[in-house]
C-alpha cells in the first residue's frame, strides 16, 4: 500500500500556487490530511477565498496523488480559505486582516460604485467584509445600499462604540448614516480628520478579511488621516480612459508614494472602459477614450486589475440600493475583486 501521508505529502509539492509559485506543501496549504484505506481527504487552505484558480488546484491535488501514489485512491479535497492577516504595530482595527483603500485623485469616475462591488464580490466568495464611506462631504453609502438609519451605541469596555448597519451580508458606516438626506456636511478639515480617526477607532467593525475603504476625491486630510492612523495593506486607484482622470489618479498615486506615507498601491482600475449595447452584442464603443488606464499602470510600474464596462444595470443597482451578485453585469467587478485579493495574497507572501 503507497498511500502513506509521508508518499502523499511527496506527490503534493508537484502542486505549485500560481500566483505564490511556490508548492503548497511548503507553503502550508495542507492541513488534516487523513489516510484510510484508499480513502484520502484533507484541507487545501487557500490565501483567498477570490482564487479564480481553485477549481484547477483541487484538481491537480487529486491527480497528483492518483498517479504517482496509488492508482486505486479516493481523493476528497476541501478547498477553503484563510485570509493571511497584514503585518502591524498597533492594535488599530485588530479584528480586521486588511484594510483596502479606494482613491481617485477626482470625482465622477465611479470609485464608490466600485468600492460597493469589491465589498459584495469578496463577500459572495465568502469573505467577512466592511465597507467604510469616508467621504464626508458627499457620503455614497447610504444610497449604494438603500440604507437610511442610525447606528446603534454600544458601551464596549466602558467605551461608547458604534456599531456598523449591515446590508447583503457587509458592515457598512456612513456619515450619511448620522444626517438627513441631502444635509450638506459643512465641516472644516480638522472636524474631519477627527470624524474619520473615530469611524477607525470608536467602531465595532469585529472579524474582518477585509475593510474596503471609500476615500473623498483628491489628496487631502482623509487620505493622510488614513495613512497615518489605520494599518492600511493597500491602495485600489480608479480612473476612467481620458488624460484629465489619468492625469488626477497618478496624483492620488504619487501621494500614497511620498516618504511621508509610503503605502503600498495595490493596482489600477480602469472604470467605463467601453459600452456595448444589448441589441449589438458584439460592438464596443469607447466613450471615454481607450487605455488610459493600462497605460498609466504601465508608466508607473503597477499592476493592472482589468477594465470594467460602463453598463446602465450597474448604475440602476447604485441608485436604488438594490444588487444581483449572481447576475452577468456583476462578472467584470467579481473578476477585478479576484486580482485585488490575488495580490493582497501575492504582497503579504512576498514580505
Amino acid at each position: 500500500m503507497n498511500l502513506t501521508k509521508e508518499n502523499i505529502l511527496k506527490a503534493l509539492q508537484n502542486v505549485d500556487d500560481p500566483d505564490l509559485k511556490k508548492d503548497i506543501v511548503t507553503l502550508g496549504m495542507v492541513e488534516n490530511l487523513q489516510v484510510d484505506g484508499n480513502d484520502v481527504s484533507f484541507d487545501l487552505v487557500l490565501t483567498t477565498p477570490a482564487c479564480p484558480m481553485k477549481d484547477t488546484m483541487v484538481k491537480a491535488c487529486e491527480t497528483a496523488i492518483v498517479y504517482m501514489v496509488d492508482k486505486e485512491a479516493k481523493v476528497r479535497v476541501n478547498a477553503t480559505h484563510r485570509v493571511k492577516q497584514n503585518e502591524r504595530t498597533d492594535d488599530v482595527l485588530s479584528g480586521v486582516k486588511h484594510v483596502i483603500a479606494v482613491a481617485s485623485g477626482k470625482g465622477g469616475v465611479g470609485k464608490s460604485t466600485l468600492s460597493a462591488s469589491l465589498a459584495l464580490s469578496l463577500s459572495k466568495m465568502g469573505a467577512k467584509v466592511g465597507l467604510l464611506d469616508a467621504d464626508i462631504y458627499g457620503p455614497s453609502v447610504p444610497t449604494l445600499f438603500n440604507v437610511h438609519q442610525s447606528p446603534e451605541m454600544r458601551e464596549i469596555n466602558g467605551k461608547n462604540t458604534m456599531v456598523p448597519l449591515e446590508s447583503h451580508g457587509i458592515k457598512l458606516l456612513s456619515i450619511g448614516f448620522m444626517t438627513a438626506q441631502g444635509q450638506a456636511v459643512v465641516w472644516r478639515g480638522p472636524m474631519i480628520s477627527s470624524a474619520f480617526k473615530q469611524f477607525i477607532n470608536d467602531v465595532d467593525w469585529g472579524e474582518l478579511d477585509y475593510l474596503i475603504v471609500d476615500l473623498p476625491p483628491g489628496t487631502g486630510d482623509v487620505q493622510i488621516t488614513l495613512a497615518q492612523q489605520a494599518p492600511l495593506t493597500g491602495v485600489v486607484v480608479v480612473t476612467t480612459p481620458q488624460q484629465m482622470a489619468t492625469e488626477d489618479a497618478r496624483r492620488a498615486i504619487d501621494m500614497f508614494q511620498l516618504d511621508a506615507i509610503a503605502k503600498p498601491i495595490i493596482g489600477v482600475v480602469e472604470n467605463m472602459s467601453y459600452f456595448t449595447p444589448d441589441d449589438a452584442p458584439d460592438k464596443q464603443y469607447n466613450l471615454f477614450g481607450k487605455g488610459g488606464g493600462k497605460k498609466l499602470a504601465d508608466e508607473m510600474g503597477l499592476p493592472f486589475l482589468g477594465e470594467l464596462p460602463f453598463v446602465p444595470s450597474v448604475g440602476e443597482s447604485a441608485d436604488n440600493g438594490v444588487w444581483d451578485v449572481d447576475s452577468k453585469y456583476m462578472e467584470p467587478y467579481i473578476q477585478v475583486a479576484q486580482q485585488v485579493a490575488q495580490q493582497i495574497s501575492v504582497m503579504q507572501y512576498a514580505k
